[in-house]
């Protein structure tokens, strides 16, 4: 693939990117205003987070092996439309139940963008060059979580949540306009007919890869550390007295600048570390990150332990990314799905857990535990990818 063609196509996947994770990272800083207005616990606002994460994960296993079949372009565009029209109807409810609904429909439709993003980007990128590639893209994600928190936590008190909402439903908006005008269509395979027993088959195969069992396993126990703690910071530091969704919104955007970090070192990282000692140095730099988190300090130390968290969290995620498009080279859409639902049931998972655990443990009780639990990861991980078949990709 041409050097303009692959910058076209990450220009475009970027746009498509940024619209659903700006979508999905604007509740965080928004639930104690949610939880005042529409008269409401914040623990049950909080899981308006899991509303979103839990649908994107359910929904993997159907995505993936429909875009292997209708090709990925179209259904980026189809799911952005949808994911568009969802965001609309939030901006408008003034109910909690029908909030929540939408966001299940939002979650269920970006759960047809990042993933199949990555997908394409397998289909079309040689291996050697697909891990800058990704982190470039990610550039776009990690910028989306980036603005979602900190514009929702910024302008709420200007426009509202609800005007939160509709500015969302803008970016979806387009972003779905870049993927339907964008793609070259001629370089896209013809669609084919969907076949379900192909793509059961499909399933049981990469599932029976081992490497498939441990990157998939990786990214659900990863997702339960990290993330579990994000829809609950903001009502922690509104407890504390510090403030409101500004703070919160800004704190948040720490993690996002610690993926930026990561995004322009990562070529400098693969060189001096390699990817399993990137995976052990990023467990690490987690765990130290949520220890901090956990001393309950100033938000403003809050923010700096998330840009460590983040870019911790990206030189392991990363790395499991690039290994699970080469999983199944024939059908890395499905590969990916799978993917991604273990990721984002652990996301769902996690934030139930923290706010069990951070009523029963504490806040530094509970952070010790994820962060114990970060550090095993990227040691384990590190030893098992490099003993297990096709182990050559991991330096």
């Amino acid at each position: 693939m041409a050097e303009s063609s692959i910058t076209r196509l990450i220009l475009i996947l970027a746009g498509a990117g940024f619209a659903s994770t700006f979508a999905g990272r604007s509740i965080e800083p928004l639930v104690g205003v949610l939880a005042r207005d529409l008269r409401s616990d914040p623990h049950t606002v909080a899981l308006l987070s899991t509303a979103f994460a839990l649908p994107y994960a359910l929904i993997q296993p159907i995505l993936g092996p429909v875009g292997d079949a209708l090709g990925k372009e179209r259904i980026i565009a189809i799911c952005l439309g949808i994911l568009a029209l969802a965001l609309a109807g939030c901006a408008v409810t003034t109910e909690i139940t029908t909030l929540f609904w939408l966001r299940v429909l939002a979650g269920a439709s970006a759960g047809g963008v990042v993933p199949l993003a990555l997908a394409l980007m397998g289909d079309r990128i040689p291996f050697e060059r697909r891990q800058v590639a990704i982190g470039r893209f990610l550039v776009a994600v990690i910028l989306g979580q980036l603005s979602g928190s900190t514009f929702a936590g910024l302008i709420e008190g200007q426009i509202g949540w609800h005007g939160v909402f509709g500015t969302t439903a803008v970016v979806a908006t387009l972003g779905c306009g870049a993927a339907l005008f964008g793609f070259q269509r001629e370089a896209a395979p013809a669609p084919r007919r969907l076949e379900i027993r192909t793509a059961i088959t499909r399933y049981r195969t990469i599932l029976a890869t081992p490497r498939a069992r441990v990157l998939f396993a990786a990214v659900f126990v990863e997702a339960i550390a990290v993330f579990g703690i994000f829809p609950h910071l903001a009502p922690l530091i509104e407890a504390r007295g510090e403030g409101g969704p500004r703070e919160a919104g800004l704190a948040l955007a720490g993690f996002a600048a610690g993926g930026l970090l990561y995004s322009a070192s990562v070529g400098l990282l693969l060189r001096f570390l390699g990817l399993s000692r990137m995976l052990i140095a990023g467990g690490a730099i987690c765990a130290g990150a949520l220890l901090v988190i956990g001393l309950a300090g100033r938000w403003q130390i809050d923010c700096l332990a998330l840009i460590g968290l983040g870019l911790g969290f990206y030189m392991l995620h990363n790395t499991f990314q690039v290994q699970v498009t080469e999983v199944a080279p024939t059908a890395r859409a499905s590969a990916v799905a799978l993917h991604a639902f273990s990721f984002f049931c652990g996301q769902a998972l996690g934030v139930a857990i923290l706010g069990g655990a951070l009523q029963t443990l504490g806040q530094f009780g509970s952070l010790a535990l994820c962060a114990v639990t970060i550090a095993v990861l990227g040691l384990v991980t590190a030893r098992l990818l490099m003993r297990l078949p096709g182990s050559s990709t991991i330096g």
